[in-house]
This record gives structure tokens, C-alpha cells and sequence, in this order.
């Protein structure tokens, strides 16, 4: 038997498809998933009535939902609505329209069978024992559910999502777009400005450093290149006078022509000391929280594959790769030491050459004190061959830190954001070796092999069909379990935004 199950809400939709499994009494297995990010919450007006731009968003997601269960061979969708129609007045009203617009109707359920059905679908996961509280934090509610290794007994539920209080206590938007929304925004500077000023006064309200950043977009791809930089401007006035701990101006993916890296230059000449402009985006925010969890000094120093190379101006970035990892360094904190230099962490970058002869290099740095790799031979793909020998050396598991996933700049970002805080008193060696797994799992198993192999069974343009994740689930078999310092096994797999870029898993540490 096979059934379909969606959740509507206050942020997301998600679609399971499922079967019976045979001979194991309650037990189902996976056939497919998506998840649709709805976001119901951003379409709620003042009364809190659902907009018409919420339905057509949410008429949207349950068409897919009915398409790719059709596909499976399942007839009907089961949906159930949690707070955002639940709360809204003319929730009962948008689900009769749903049913009409999309042959789904979406059952709204009160909270407290939100929370029994949680509790029973984390008790179908885990074994819990006699007496559990479970607390499920959504966007627009706040679920507490006291129960035994059977099921729920009590259930609380307020409206206390994380949605849900954002709007209540902040009345701006506390952020300005990200990457895509700086491209295109209709948003002038003023406008852009009024959603940031709960950041100019954070630190004088609440006594807390604000760590930031801000993007100067790819080119062509920005609508308004001067109203992003008219904000940018001000941000830099902001931090002179004392709003943030720490401004990072970054420019994404800078392709030759690109005016981002003059724009940088220019922003960088008057720049106080706590703001940094370098090329950067998706790292950033890894390398600000470093800085945050891990303030204490400490010290880096480099050592490259291919010296000749690394002075060379790299892709994406318009500077030299040896410019590049200065700059990431001192975004993650650290003071650069002279190559040779006694240093708390020596940063490998493959940029090329023989990778045997780079894992040994590793593993000799290794013997002489605490070691990250950055793969950026390649941008988006690290080297199969560098990570097979490492792992062959059993010397994975030793590193602080490990990238291989994107630019270089990303990578050399990632690295020392997570060395940075690897390197603080008091890690805890286990949290430390999952992290290490998950880098590995993303950024040399699915990066470096399995997306390509992905890529060649199913065509992109039908990645959202069914059985994309049993096929995804197959090809990964042969990677896992995978050994660093303790054994992790993969029990699931996605493509969260139905392309084959990137993936989300849950890996499973092994007593």
C-alpha cells in the first residue's frame, strides 16, 4: 500500500510518498519527498487573512504535491494545514478554494493534534522512553507534548513560531534580501535602510555585538548596482560609529569585466578597522561565526600545492589565490604567519599538481602539528584521487577542518571558519569528527562523485519525478558506511530545491 502525506505550513510544505513495508508490522519505506518553501507567513495581511499571492503560492506547492503522487501511483494526497490557516480567518475559506483550484483539499488540525501527531512520528523514529516532552518549534506555533514510549498523553500549543514572533517584536525586516534579493529588489536605498535600522541600534538596545555582511552582487545580474552600493556606503558609516562588532563587505563570483572588485577597492580605502571588503559570499557568514564562537588570537599560515600557480588571479575572485587566503584568514580571525613560521594551523590548499604526492604532504604536516585542506583545484568539484589517498592514509579524520564544494574562495572560507572554532579550547572531539563527515559526505562524496553520477541516470529537467531518491539513496550505497574517526552511515537523502547541485542528508553515527 501506498500513501501520500503532506504538512502545509507556516514556512514550508512538505510531500512524503510512502509504501507498507512488508513483514515488519508498522514499518513504511521512503519512495519520494519535496519540499516546497511556501512561505505562507510572508502573506498574511494586517488581519491576518491569507493573501492572494499566499493561495496562488500554496495552489502551487499542492499541484505539485498531486502530480508527483499521481506519478507514483497514489490517488489521493492527505494534506493537513498546521497555523498559518489554522489562525487565519479565512483559512476554511482558502481550503475549500484549494480543493476547487487543485482537486486537494488541506485538512487545517487544531494544535494540539499537531502535537500528537509529532510526538508520534519522532516516537516511530526514535526510542523514547516512559516519560518524554517534546517541544516542536514551527513558524507560526509552538508545540509541548509530555508522553510515554507509546504516544502523547498531554499537548500544549501556543502561537509562539519563529515567524509568528519575528513579526510581533521585530518591526522591520532584520536582514536586507541576500544573494538574490540584492539583485533584484524593487527596494530603494531608503527603503533597503529602514529594514536594516534594527541592526544600527541592536548593540545599544540589547548589549550584543552585531557581526554582518554585505554582498556586492554578480554582474549582470543586479537591477540597480548603485542603490546596493548608496546601502553599502551607509553600512560603512554605521560600523565607523560603533553598530557592528564586525562589517564584511564580500563581492560574489566576480567574472572578468565584473565591476565588483574596483567597487571593492573603492569601499576598502575608507574603511574602519572592524570592516573587511575582500571577494567572498556563501562562506561568510561561516567565517563571521567563527569569529563570534572562537574570539581567541590565533595564528595561520599557508602552504600550496603549486606556489607558482596560487600567485596567479584566480576565477570568481580577480585576485591571486595566496591574496585570497590572507583575506579569508583575517575574516576568520587569524593572524598570517610567514610560510616556514611556527603557526596554530597550517592551511594545505591543493591547487594543482600530483595528488598522491599532496596527501603525503599532508600527512607529514600533519605529524608536526594541526592541519585544514582546502581543495580549490577545481571550482565546484573537489579531486577524487587527493581524498582517496588521504582516506587510504587514514589521515582524514586528523584534520581541523576540510573543503572541497565551491570556489575558492568558498573553500578557503569554510576551512578556517571551521579550524577556527576546532581549534578552541574545549571542542568536543565528537561533534568535531560528525562535522568532519558531513564536510566529507557533501564535499567529496556527493561533490566530487556522486552529483556527476546522479546527473548521468536522471536528466536535470526530471529530477523532481518520482523515484529520484531511491536513485539517489542507491548510488551513495557504495560510499557508506564512511570511516574518519568514528563510523557514519547514510539514512537519508534529498535534493531540497529539486536540482542536482546540492543535496541535504542525515548521516547516523554507529555505536
Amino acid at each position: 500500500m501506498r500513501v501520500a502525506v503532506a504538512d502545509v505550513g507556516t514556512n514550508s510544505s512538505h510531500l512524503l510518498i510512502a509504501e507498507a513495508a512488508q513483514g515488519d508490522a508498522g514499518g513504511f519505506r521512503v519512495l519520494d519527498a519535496l519540499k516546497d518553501r511556501t512561505r505562507l507567513g510572508e502573506c498574511l495581511d494586517g488581519a491576518g487573512n491569507l493573501s492572494p499571492e499566499g493561495e496562488d503560492r500554496l495552489a502551487s506547492a499542492l499541484t505539485r504535491f498531486r502530480e508527483l503522487a499521481s506519478a507514483a501511483g497514489v490517488a489521493e494526497v492527505h494534506v493537513y494545514a498546521t497555523s498559518a490557516l489554522r489562525e487565519a480567518p479565512n483559512g476554511a475559506e482558502v481550503a475549500g478554494r484549494m480543493l476547487a483550484r487543485t482537486g486537494v483539499y488541506p485538512a487545517i488540525i487544531s494544535g494540539e493534534r499537531e502535537g500528537e501527531l509529532t510526538y508520534l512520528g519522532a516516537a516511530h523514529a526514535v526510542e523514547l522512553g516512559e516519560d518524554n516532552v517534546l517541544l516542536d518549534l514551527g513558524g507560526g506555533s509552538l508545540e509541548f507534548v509530555r508522553g510515554d514510549g507509546q504516544g502523547p498523553r498531554d499537548v500544549l500549543s501556543l502561537p509562539l513560531g519563529g515567524i509568528r514572533m519575528t513579526g510581533a517584536f521585530i518591526r522591520s525586516e532584520p536582514a536586507y534580501g541576500g544573494l538574490v534579493q540584492s539583485r533584484t529588489s524593487p527596494l530603494s536605498a531608503a527603503q533597503a535602510l529602514a529594514r536594516l535600522e534594527p541592526l544600527r541600534t541592536w548593540t545599544a538596545r540589547t548589549g550584543q555585538p552585531v557581526y554582518a555582511f554585505i554582498t556586492l552582487p554578480r554582474e549582470p545580474d543586479a537591477t540597480n548596482r548603485e542603490r546596493n552600493l548608496a546601502v553599502t556606503r551607509t553600512l560603512l558609516d554605521w560600523a565607523r560609529a560603533g553598530s557592528f562588532a564586525q562589517l564584511h563587505v564580500s563581492w560574489d563570483d566576480a567574472l572578468p569585466g565584473s565591476p565588483a572588485p574596483a567597487e571593492g577597492a573603492a569601499l576598502a580605502k575608507d574603511a574602519p578597522a572592524n570592516v573587511l571588503v575582500y571577494p567572498g559570499a556563501d562562506e561568510v557568514l561561516s567565517m563571521l561565526t567563527a569569529r563570534a564562537l572562537a574570539p581567541q588570537p590565533a595564528t595561520v599560515t599557508f602552504e600550496y600545492s603549486d606556489p607558482a600557480a596560487a600567485r596567479q588571479v584566480i576565477r570568481y575572485e580577480g585576485i591571486p589565490l595566496t591574496q585570497s587566503a590572507v583575506n579569508h584568514a583575517q575574516a576568520s580571525g587569524f593572524t598570517v604567519q610567514e610560510a616556514g613560521r611556527p603557526a596554530d594551523l597550517t592551511v594545505f590548499v591543493f591547487n594543482g599538481g600530483d595528488p598522491r604526492r599532496a596527501a603525503m604532504r599532508v600527512s607529514q604536516l600533519l605529524a608536526a602539528g594541526p592541519v585544514a585542506v582546502a581543495d580549490v583545484e577545481k571550482v565546484n568539484l573537489g579531486n577524487s584521487r587527493l581524498w582517496r589517498d588521504l582516506q587510504t592514509l587514514r589521515r582524514t579524520a586528523n584534520l581541523k577542518a576540510l573543503a572541497a564544494w565551491g570556489t575558492p574562495g568558498n573553500n578557503l572560507g569554510a576551512a578556517l571558519a571551521h579550524a577556527k572554532v576546532a581549534l578552541a579550547p574545549g571542542t568536543d572531539p565528537v561533534r568535531q569528527d560528525a562535522l568532519l563527515a558531513r564536510e566529507y559526505a557533501n564535499d567529496v562524496i556527493y561533490s566530487a562523485d556522486l552529483r556527476a553520477a546522479l546527473r548521468k541516470a536522471i536528466p536535470e529537467a526530471q529530477l523532481t519525478a518520482p523515484g529520484t531518491q531511491d536513485t539517489l539513496l542507491n548510488l551513495a550505497r557504495d560510499a557508506f558506511p564512511l570511516r574518519l574517526g568514528g563510523t557514519y552511515t547514510l539514512q537519508d537523502a534529498t535534493l531540497p530545491w529539486g536540482r542536482s547541485f546540492e543535496w541535504d542528508f542525515t548521516l547516523t553515527p554507529q555505536p
